[in-house]
């Protein structure tokens, strides 16, 4: 039996190629085939494939190994958060202050340790046309698109030109999402605090917590290499580089925060790096394109998840979602900070926090996705999804169809490490009220509960 398929991929006149256009046509006809087959074995036949997702190929050519690789490399030559963070946070603070908080303050940023010009160059000459697999072709292209505008970011760093690729990469808010960015904002108290009353512990104390985490991960699977390193160019925070906790020296973390904080940081972030490192495909430990609400999602559902997802907690998030907003609609860094302190009560120093994080570079949305990702895993979980595909590595929503056919081809092996709160019939019982329907707001009214 023959197939014959309009060649609406080409030019009637003059017989060109629409390149995008014949992309499209082979990922939509290789799905449509196996749907096809898989329904034909089921009814007509003795086999009994488990899914249309175990037709495809067990075995990858070389072609795919070599992009993946190759596209690996560029990824990990830059840490694109770790550029992009300025280095005299705590300085422009200082500076703001005695402004009276008038004046936008001046960043500074570490210099790029790679050249943007060469590494397209390279970027490009990846030979994604090689690869026959219509969903790993796909899968390529979005990565190499999304490394092409970071790296023009890179170059665009404290310009008005960095704010463009950053709506490209990140995307903007929806209306969606900033009424309930607000609506969490309006039924949370402005009052609610990590409060420092039951204690805080310092950078060098965290440290021990979390390396005392990664021994036990360790423990799971010995290829989880992680360290947990103390930065003196990273004034305050925690930052997840190159299978590595990062803490900046001045840290101070909330006691009820210690276990949150862990299982974000090492639990979600470093668990799907080494994961990543496991499995045959580089671009898992390195990220699919778009991975990064997921990502973070997943983390901050983790902290709900060890009962340490607070109040003031989600109004950061919402706040966060707020500036990227009204940065956006072209409010500068005074006005957001105005509107942060004045609007929605938060302290000086939060304030100049999100405010900061929003407007480095030149302008970031990255920090909305916190919420959208954890909007995006709830309504995963609310339709009977399982956490399973996610420990797989860095991937976006959009990846999971992918995960779970490359599993059913078996290409993936079962990653090696899970999160050790599993264990906890708490957390089990956490996960029970998503899959029943619990919203975001049923998470501030119980959080810890």
């Amino acid at each position: 039996m023959g197939l014959a398929v309009r060649p609406i991929y080409r030019d009637p006149q003059n017989g060109e190629l629409f390149p995008a256009v014949l992309r499209m046509l082979r990922r939509g006809v290789s799905r449509s085939l196996k749907h096809a087959f898989f329904t034909f074995a089921q009814t007509r036949t003795t086999a009994t494939p488990r899914h249309f997702y175990s037709l495809g190929s067990r075995a990858m050519v070389k072609a795919v190994w070599d992009v993946d690789r190759r596209l690996a490399a560029i990824s990990d030559s830059f840490d694109f958060v770790f550029q992009v963070t300025p280095v005299n946070a705590e300085a422009a603070w200082r500076e703001f202050k005695s402004s009276k908080f008038e004046r936008i303050p001046r960043y500074y940023y570490r210099p790029l340790a790679v050249e943007p010009t060469t590494l397209k160059r390279s970027l490009y000459d990846v030979p994604i046309e090689n690869i026959e697999d219509p969903s790993l072709a796909h899968l390529f292209r979005q990565r190499q698109d999304e490394l092409d505008r970071q790296i023009t970011m890179l170059s665009d760093v404290g310009s008005r030109r960095f704010i463009l690729g950053s709506m490209q990469v990140y995307g903007t808010v929806d209306a969606q999402l900033l009424k309930t960015a607000t609506d969490l904002l309006k039924r949370t108290s402005p009052h609610a605090r990590d409060s420092a009353r039951e204690g805080q512990i310092d950078a060098q104390a965290f440290a021990e917590h979390a390396r005392a985490e990664i021994a036990a991960y360790r423990r799971q699977y010995d290829g989880f290499a992680a360290e947990a390193i103390i930065r003196e160019d990273m004034y305050s925070g925690l930052l997840c580089s190159g299978g590595n906790l990062l803490i900046g020296q001045q840290t101070m973390v909330p006691k009820k925060r210690i276990r949150a904080l862990l299982q974000h940081e090492i639990g979600t972030h470093l668990l799907t790096y080494y994961n990543g490192l496991f499995a045959p495909f580089q671009q898992l430990h390195t990220g699919f394109a778009g991975y990064d609400a997921l990502q973070e999602g997943f983390a901050v559902l983790s902290e709900h998840l060890v009962g340490g997802l607070s109040q003031a907690r989600l109004r950061l998030l919402a706040a966060r979602v707020v500036a990227a907003h009204h940065m956006v609609e072209g409010a500068t860094f005074v006005d957001t900070y105005r509107l942060l302190t004045r609007q929605y009560a938060f302290t000086q120093r939060v304030a100049y926090t999100v405010a900061m994080r929003t407007f480095r570079g030149g302008g970031l949305t990255k920090d909305m996705v916190y919420l959208r990702g954890l909007l995006e895993i709830i309504d995963y979980l609310r339709h009977d999804g399982d956490l399973d595909p996610l420990f797989y590595g860095k991937i976006a929503s959009d990846h999971i169809a992918l995960i779970r056919e490359l599993r059913s081809r078996e290409v993936l092996k079962t990653p090696p490490l899970k999160p050790l709160y599993l264990d906890d019939p708490r957390t089990i019982e956490r996960l029970k009220r998503l899959h029943g329907g619990a919203t975001i707001f049923d998470l501030v009214e119980g959080s810890t509960k």
